[in-house]
């Protein structure tokens, strides 16, 4: 299964939805960006605009050498931390929850699920985009100054290591901690009788008849191996003739990774099927088996420039993907060192890339372990309840969505605020209201049996023009989102595939409702999916209103992705590629104008990564000039806090726990005045550059100051979190000076609801 892809990462795949319960935005390494030498110390920019100016949108991204910052002496060469370790000492938190006893049993589980998950696509995406630059000769140095071999021998020490943690958790701890709560994970050995005997009857009814073992010898070349599957090295000798031969079985990918042998005792399929072999090879005598697998580079190039229809390339680009070179080969730490020799050559790959583990491999199979019913070895249940200004109080009927947002616009916080009863409904309204004229949304990822593709059907069925911008590019999601482009063109929608050479990744919905003599235009914008699965355990954050501003910046924005639009200015939204990165800058220099200046000054930002070398060189600047700032970071952070004359006044926290931390925030004190920003961009090049991606702008006083609360809290020194230190290295801060845990800021937050609510969740 690849339930637990990007859970704490990332990838916020649709199949992400039950391992996402540690706080993996996207894909691990966010796709193989190109490394990029390390800029020069940034130059001094003219003095910052006045405090209610809005940055022009028009002008170019900045070069890392000219951000928004102030003179004074060159920054240092070293001020970038390394991006790669950096996404694996993330990996190594979510490693750290799965360690840690007072994570409940089944979490740890899932933990470890995810932790593998993880690791997975890490080797997929960016190990595999650093062998490619190699390989092609595009050797540049990253921003640490390390070539791309450099870096890889560090990936493969590194991840070697935590591998082996990971097997030792699992083998010492979680699979002994599990078995004493009756939860079993065993070996065929340690099966009874009785047990094996039943799960030969299901060998012989479910698995037999979709086997394939390949020999390999003169008449039969070695078999492709394909990616992320398990395999078993099988050696038999014919005993007729004395005879050695070698032949590879597939483990069937749509079998279960564990098979239940009795109630809540289990064992991996690989042993199942390693227990029959004389049923494969009749005849033949089966002198040994082996487990292994490979990871293959599974990124996708398509170029769009070149491609009349980028329907039909990215659907032939990922049949190319099965085929993809190989980059780390696992096998159990048992096998016989000429099969493993004959692998490596096969495989041609080097001897660096090859892991022996104990078994069992691929504990990605763990998430369908923590889905057991064993509620007293999870998390609290936490049902989301209706946001309090969408709840009827004294009626059963759903609340009139449009009536509220005519009043008042309204801040919702997932989980702990219902999708379904606000975003879900917000469209299901527009789609049976016979007053919406039309409806234009974008799809990045979404559910298997989504209710908001239903609802676009629905809306389209009904007369009404419906626009669905489907990023048939979202990483894993590709075959999904292009089924449901398809059935969306069906139903009459037009679907459009959003600008050549960037993908759609903003979290847009626009309604357009005709009020007697005059159209009104309601809008969503988020910074998640529209993925009713993942939307009840990734943490996001959404903004629904009838801004008439709001309103007319997301029609001006649609034209633009639909049609010929060139419009690049936005009254209340900071547009990727174009005024995102500018707007940032500008707002990071208005702060320092303000400090300057003796008014209150300060900026926080919540995200999921930090790359962005503008960006953290105005960060640096700002530190220098004494702005506290604060960055609340999920992943991956090249910013090096609290080095003494560079950022002594950042601090960096990271917040991992039973939801994913998913929410973009951007705040800053300006001044006494407070402005606040929400969307869909990360501090990356990929999301600033070749993305369109949207803030906007917060201008309700009270959701503003619940936004920056929410931000002191998650960086608060009283919260538990890991702390980033100047070399690199992440602290955990579990518990305080007197011993006693620190507060969880994802628990406050259910805490909050439960008491608004009664306690009634």
């Amino acid at each position: 299964m690849r339930g637990a892809r990007g859970a704490q990462a990332g990838p916020e795949t649709a199949a992400t939805a039950q391992a996402a319960a540690v706080a993996g935005g996207d894909a691990p390494g966010s796709g193989p960006e190109p490394e990029r030498t390390v800029p020069p110390p940034a130059a001094p920019v003219p003095a910052a605009e006045p405090p209610g100016a809005t940055p022009p949108a028009t002008a170019p991204a900045p070069a890392p050498a000219a951000v928004a910052g102030t003179a004074g002496e060159p920054l240092p060469g070293d001020r970038f931390l390394d991006r790669e370790r950096s996404w694996l000492a993330f990996n190594e938190r979510v490693l750290e929850l799965a360690e840690d006893p007072a994570t409940p049993l089944l979490e740890r589980a899932n933990f470890l699920s995810i932790f593998a998950s993880n690791l997975d696509e890490f080797f997929m995406v960016r190990v595999a985009g650093l062998k490619r630059r190699i390989a092609t000769g595009v050797a540049t140095r990253s921003l640490t100054g390390q070539l791309p071999r450099e870096v890889l021998q560090e990936i493969w020490s590194r991840s070697r290591e935590l591998m082996e943690r990971q097997a030792a958790c699992y083998q010492r701890s979680v699979a002994p901690g599990l078995a004493a709560e009756g939860i079993h994970l065993l070996r065929w050995p340690d099966l009874t009788e009785a047990e094996q005997t039943r799960l030969f009857t299901l060998f012989r009814q479910r698995i037999f008849p979709v086997l394939t073992p390949l020999a390999v010898d003169p008449a039969h070349p070695f078999p492709y191996i394909s990616g992320l599957s398990l395999n078993l090295a099988v050696e038999v000798r014919n005993p007729a003739t004395g005879h050695k031969h070698f032949a590879r079985v597939k483990v069937p990918p749509l079998l279960d990774r564990f098979l239940e042998a009795s109630p809540q005792r289990f064992v991996p399929v690989e042993d199942v099927i390693a227990a029959h072999l004389e049923e494969l090879f009749p005849g033949m005598e089966v002198l040994a088996h082996h487990v292994f697998r490979v990871t293959r580079n599974e990124d996708l190039e398509v170029e769009e420039d070149d491609t009349e229809n980028l329907l039909q390339a990215l659907e032939k680009e990922l049949l190319r993907r099965r085929f993809g070179p190989p980059v780390r080969l696992e096998a159990e730490e048992s096998i016989d060192p000429g099969v493993l020799s004959l692998l490596v050559r096969e495989l041609k790959i080097r001897e660096e890339e090859v892991y022996t583990l104990p078994g069992p491999l691929d504990l990605t199979g763990l998430g369908d372990i923590a889905s057991l019913e064993r509620p007293e070895l999870k998390y609290p249940k936490f049902v989301a309840g209706t946001h309090r200004e969408l709840a009827e109080v004294e009626s059963a009927s759903a609340p009139d969505i449009f009536g509220v947002l005519r009043e008042r616009d309204v801040l919702l916080h997932h989980p702990y605020d219902s999708f379904s009863t606000s975003v879900q409904a917000f469209l299901e309204q527009a789609a049976a209201d016979p007053g919406v004229l039309a409806i234009k949304q974008t799809l990045y990822r979404t559910s298997g049996d989504s209710p908001i593709v239903d609802a676009l059907i629905d809306a389209a069925e009904s007369g009404k023009q419906v626009l669905v911008l489907v990023e048939i590019k979202a990483r894993f999601d590709e075959h999904a989102n292009i089924k449901w482009a398809r059935k969306l063109e069906e139903a009459g929608c037009h679907v459009v595939y959003g600008l050549v050479g960037l993908k759609t990744h903003c979290k847009l919905s626009l309604v357009v409702r005709q009020e007697g003599e005059t159209l009104r235009r309601y809008a969503h914008v988020g910074t998640g999916n529209y993925h009713p699965k993942t939307a009840r355990l990734y943490e996001d954050l959404g903004l629904l209103t009838s801004d008439a501003e709001v309103g007319a910046d997301l029609s001006d924005l649609f034209n633009r992705l639909s049609g010929y639009s060139r419009r690049e200015t936005y009254r209340r939204l900071l547009v990727a590629p174009r005024s995102l990165r500018d707007g940032l800058l500008a707002r990071i220099g208005r702060e320092i104008a303000h400090h300057r200046a003796g008014r209150p000054a300060s900026i926080r930002i919540k995200t999921n990564a930090i790359v962005d070398e503008a960006v953290i060189d105005a960060l640096y600047r700002a530190s220098q000039e004494g702005v506290p700032v604060d960055i609340w970071v999920r992943g991956i952070c090249a910013l090096r806090p609290g080095v003494p004359g560079l950022s002594e006044t950042i601090r960096v926290r990271s917040v991992l726990g039973r939801f994913l931390e998913h929410s973009r925030v951007y705040a800053f004190a300006a001044g006494g005045e407070s402005e606040v920003w929400l969307g869909s961009a990360d501090l990356m090049h990929r999301n600033l550059d070749r993305r369109i991606e949207v803030l906007v702008r917060v201008t309700d006083p009270a959701h503003r100051s619940t936004l920056t609360r929410l931000l002191a809290a998650g960086t608060a020194d009283t919260t538990a979190s890991w702390h980033l230190g100047p070399d690199g290295t992440w602290t955990r801060h579990w518990t305080g000076t007197d011993g006693r845990a620190l507060r969880n800021v994802q628990e406050m937050q259910i805490e909050a609801r439960r008491r608004r609510r009664g306690g009634n969740s």
